[in-house]
C-alpha cells in the first residue's frame, strides 16, 4: 500500500485528499494516516491540509523499492525492484535472481557495493549514498520469435549506454556524451560505467545482465581518479533525484531495446549512437595485448563495432571485447 500512496502522490503536482486514497486503496483513513506517518519517519516531507489532503514537498535522497515503483513510467523494465541497503554485487545477486527463475525486467538496486564489477576483472566499492548501484536482468531467449542469438548480445552494453546518456540529459540537465563502447562522459570525465554479463548455451541465452554504475553524489574523488571521474553532484551543483534519474533510464532503455530487437543489431539506433559518440573524427589510440595502434574514430558500425580508419586508408572495425580505445591526448 505504501508504493500505491507513493505514486499517488507522485503522480499529482497539486494535494490527494485523504478520500480518493481511501476510495483508490479501499482502506480507511487511519490506515492512510498511518502509511503517512511511516513515509515521514523514513524522510519524506508531507503537507497535510484540511478540506485538501496530502502532498509530498520534500523526498529524502532515497532508492527503496517502494520509492522507485512509485516513479516508474516504464512498461515492463524494473516493474519488480529488489532493494538491499548493502550487497557484494548487483551483477551478482541479479544472476542468483536469475537461477532462481527471476523474471525478464527484473532491477537489482543497492545503497552500498562491497565487491562491484567492472571490466577484465576489475572491482570498487560503492560506499552509501554516492552512487546508483543497479543491475537488469533479461531474458532475450523467451520468445521464438525475437530470440537474441548470443553472439548479439554484447551490442546490449551500448543500448544501455545510449539509455544512461538520454536519461542524464533528460532527468539532470547535464550534456553527456558516449566513449565507446559504453563510458557515459562529461567534461572529458566518466560518469557511468556499464558491465554486461550472460550465461548461454551453443545457440541460446539462458539470462543477460546488465549492471550500471552512475556517480551521483560523489564530492570528492581520491586522487587517482580526480582526472577521468565525475560525479552528477559536481555537474549539476547538488545530487540529482536518484529515483527519477532511474525511472528515465528504464523509460529509455525500453524505447531503445525495442528497437535494437527489431533487427538485433544498431540498424535503428546507428546514428543516434554516434551523435553522442564522443572522439568521433579525432585520432585514437587503440590497445590490446596483442597490438597497438593509431587511427581516426568514425563512429560505429550496424554490429555496433567501433570504425577506425588507418593511416593507409584501410578501415578496422573493432569489438568491444577486445580492445581499449583511447583518445591521444586524454581519456576521451
Amino acid at each position: 500500500m505504501k508504493t500505491k500512496i507513493l505514486s499517488m502522490l507522485s503522480d499529482k503536482d497539486g494535494y490527494v485528499s485523504g478520500q480518493a486514497l481511501c476510495e483508490k486503496l479501499q482502506v480507511s483513513r487511519t490506515a492512510v494516516w498511518k502509511i503517512m506517518n511511516q513515509l515521514r519517519e523514513e524522510g519524506y516531507e508531507i503537507e497535510s491540509v484540511p478540506s485538501k489532503g496530502y502532498r509530498i514537498t520534500k523526498r529524502p535522497d532515497r532508492i527503496t523499492a517502494e520509492e522507485i515503483s512509485s516513479r516508474l513510467h516504464s512498461e515492463w523494465a524494473a516493474r519488480h525492484v529488489y532493494y538491499y541497503e548493502s550487497i557484494d554485487s548487483t551483477n551478482n545477486e541479479a544472476k542468483r535472481l536469475a537461477e532462481k527463475g527471476g523474471v525478464s525486467g527484473a532491477l537489482v538496486v543497492a545503497e552500498e557495493q562491497v565487491q562491484g564489477k567492472g571490466r577484465r576483472g576489475r572491482s570498487w566499492m560503492t560506499p552509501a549514498g554516492t552512487a546508483i548501484a543497479m543491475s537488469l536482468l533479461l531474458r532475450p531467449g523467451d520468445s521464438a520469435n525475437t530470440r537474441l542469438q548470443p553472439e548479439h548480445a554484447p551490442m546490449l552494453t551500448l543500448v544501455m549506454g545510449m539509455a544512461v546518456a538520454a536519461a542524464c540529459r533528460e532527468a539532470c540537465g547535464v550534456d553527456v556524451g558516449i566513449k565507446w563502447p559504453n563510458d557515459v562522459v562529461a567534461e572529458g570525465k566518466k560518469i557511468c560505467g556499464i558491465l554486461t554479463e550472460m550465461s548461454c548455451e551453443m545457440d541460446y541465452i539462458n539470462y543477460v545482465v546488465i549492471g550500471i554504475g552512475i556517480n551521483t553524489g560523489v564530492e570528492q574523488f581520491p586522487p587517482e581518479l580526480t582526472q577521468t571521474a565525475v560525479s552528477l553532484h559536481t555537474l549539476m551543483g547538488r545530487r540529482p533525484d536518484r529515483a527519477k534519474l532511474i525511472d528515465v533510464c528504464m523509460e529509455k532503455f525500453e524505447q531503445y531495446y525495442d528497437r535494437f530487437m527489431k533487427t538485433q543489431d544498431f540498424t535503428h539506433l546507428q546514428e543516434e549512437y554516434n551523435d553522442l559518440l564522443l572522439g568521433k573524427g579525432d585520432r585514437v589510440r587503440v590497445l590490446s595485448t596483442e597490438r597497438e595502434f593509431e587511427g581516426i574514430s568514425c563512429g560505429i558500425n550496424a554490429r555496433g563495432e567501433l570504425l577506425v580508419r588507418r593511416e593507409d586508408g584501410t578501415v578496422e572495425q573493432i569489438f568491444a571485447g577486445e580492445v581499449s580505445v583511447r583518445g591521444i591526448y586524454g581519456y576521451v
